[in-house]
């Protein structure tokens, strides 16, 4: 898996905790869904995939119930944080999302809040965004990390663990 790859190389550099608890998520295979936990905090991770017709990168998140539909995370039972990881031919980033933003924006269910099985990410590299888009840029750009040239550790270690 190229984002569990290119995650296990950031981790590596930001920390000497190790990646543990490794589990892959079969309903989200195709966009590298996995599990983990580093020290005390629980990660999900996905790869993003870029579409053709629209600005930004697609992701989804979704569980089965249990009459096997699909449904959104819930923010009880989700990790502490969300790991988008985006390549884009010579580019790449992050987001990490931690689960307070995802409840905040109606991504995780909760209450009468029913969250969202999918998202569009939209890295601070694309510009020329509709209103909409471009407001949902705005809110996820603090959680973005452009690593396409160097890696800001300190930004890293932020994101990750604080």
């Amino acid at each position: 898996m190229e984002s569990l790859d290119y995650l296990l190389k950031i981790l590596a550099e930001i920390s000497q905790l190790s990646l543990e608890k490794l589990q892959v998520e079969e309903q989200n295979k195709e966009y590298e869904g996995v599990i983990f936990s580093v020290g005390k905090q629980t990660f999900r991770s996905r790869k993003a995939k870029q579409t053709p017709k629209k600005a930004g990168y697609f992701v989804v998140f979704w569980e089965k119930d249990d009459q096997n539909k699909n449904q959104p995370y819930d923010a009880i039972t989700a990790p502490d944080k969300l790991v988008i990881t985006v390549f884009d031919q010579e580019k790449k980033g992050q987001f990490i999302f931690p689960k307070e933003i995802l409840i905040e924006k109606g991504i995780l269910s909760h209450g009468k809040i029913t969250g969202k099985m999918a998202l569009r990410v939209y890295p601070d590299w694309i510009d020329e965004l509709n209103p909409t888009a471009a407001a949902t840029q705005r809110w996820q750009v603090p959680f973005f990390i452009d690593l396409t040239a160097k890696r800001d550790v300190e930004k890293l270690n932020e994101l990750y663990f604080a």
